[in-house]
């Protein structure tokens, strides 16, 4: 596999347009130098570049790095700090090398997998290794599909799908590589966590002693 990117991440937010929680919300609990791909597609440009400068905000103060999904030029203009290519969108790859960008690729199968290869991506989100509950009832890759992904690839390989911290380390044990993860639900339920916590310390709090 290639040498990774100095400014890869280990750990990502994937935004949701279905999640109930805001993304700025979710990216307040990222880890600093964790990563962020902003997706929201169906949003109006204009509240869309408003989202993505509200994350560059958070994002400066807290080490992120943002990935806007769609044209490289668009995220280059809009200062993210890399794009994330769709596979239709393949033949964009180049652009996204002389701008300076940061460019990830989703990666399904195999011809997506040697796709991304031969577009020179940094990394490779590859799904869904997990069932999800942001797709549910689809077919899963399981980790021996996804190792051989990850292989045909040949960059770095990030696991989605159902994935957490606790399954990103026993992905790594079980096939000797340093996959990164993404989510979306393991960021929302470390949300509800936080926010159940505090409502019982406000529960605490209000008990007269």
């Amino acid at each position: 596999m290639r040498p990774r990117h100095p400014l890869l991440p280990n750990a990502w937010l994937f935004s949701d347009e279905r999640s109930e929680a805001g993304i700025a919300e979710l990216a307040s609990l990222l880890p600093p130098g964790s990563g962020i791909v902003l997706r929201h597609d169906s949003m109006a440009p204009g509240a869309r570049w408003r989202l993505l400068r509200r994350l560059m905000r958070i994002a400066r103060a807290r080490a992120l790095t943002v990935l806007l999904a769609g044209s490289p030029a668009t995220a280059r203009r809009w200062g993210a700090d890399g794009v994330h290519l769709r596979q239709r969108d393949a033949t964009h790859a180049g652009q996204a090398h002389r701008l300076g960008l940061l460019l990830t690729m989703p990666v399904h199968d195999a011809l997506e997998a040697r796709r991304a290869r031969k577009a020179g991506a940094n990394a490779v989100f590859i799904s869904p290794l997990h069932p999800t509950r942001s797709h549910p009832g689809a077919p899963v890759l399981g980790r021996a599909a996804w190792l051989r992904l990850a292989r045909l690839s040949g960059v770095q390989p990030i696991a989605l799908g159902g994935m957490t911290a606790a399954r990103a380390r026993a992905l790594s044990r079980a096939s000797g590589i340093k996959p990164g993860w993404a989510a979306i639900d393991a960021w929302s339920d470390k949300r509800e966590e936080k926010a159940a916590k505090r409502r019982k310390r406000q529960k605490r709090n209000a008990v007269p002693t």
